[in-house]
């Protein structure tokens, strides 16, 4: 225990913000912990004005003030379901967005990530471990600006597919 290094709460937004983006080849984030500035580097401008809208621009840390800076950004304009497609194309956690007409016509928007554990180091002080383990929803809820009507999942039919239980077909998980 005497090599623990303890970083700040921001730090692990920062991690999460690297691993949604790591199979991104698009995508690529640079921390600058002098100036506490993120910065989010696009090669796609379709995908570069979608992260622009979803991403918050500022993340408050009791005293401290994390920067997110997406680029490039451009005048391309898109909502809804359109901008997370955009923003997650090509990225290898990303299954698919489901659009679904909700009560009083309010469409509710599904995020849906593949079914994969991602475990990084987490110097934060509320892990005892140094690692951290969670899903791309998780990651997904933290860096996303939350938006009404749009929710983040894994896909079950993953878990049916690879058969992680061993108990058999796929029709035995289901009552």
């Amino acid at each position: 225990m005497a090599n623990v290094k303890l970083a700040p709460p921001w730090v692990t937004y920062v991690s999460e913000l690297e691993q949604m983006f790591k199979y991104d080849p698009e995508v690529h984030v640079v921390y600058d912990n002098d100036k506490h500035e993120v910065k989010v580097y696009v090669d796609n401008p379709v995908k570069a004005y979608a992260l622009n809208v979803l991403l918050s621009t500022e993340k408050e840390f009791g005293n401290v003030t994390l920067h997110i800076i997406v680029v490039p950004s451009n005048g391309y304009t898109e909502t809804g379901d359109v901008l997370y497609e955009a923003a997650l194309s090509g990225n290898g956690a990303f299954a698919f967005v489901k659009r679904i007409s909700g009560i009083f016509a309010n469409d509710l928007v599904y995020v849906v990530f593949k079914n994969r554990v991602v475990q990084y180091f987490n110097d934060d002080l509320g892990d005892v471990y140094g690692q951290c383990s969670t899903l791309y929803q998780e990651i997904a809820k933290h860096i996303f600006e939350n938006k009404e009507g749009v929710f983040f999942c894994t896909d079950i039919d993953e878990i049916v597919k690879e058969d992680m239980l061993g108990v058999g077909e796929p029709e035995s998980y289901w009552p």
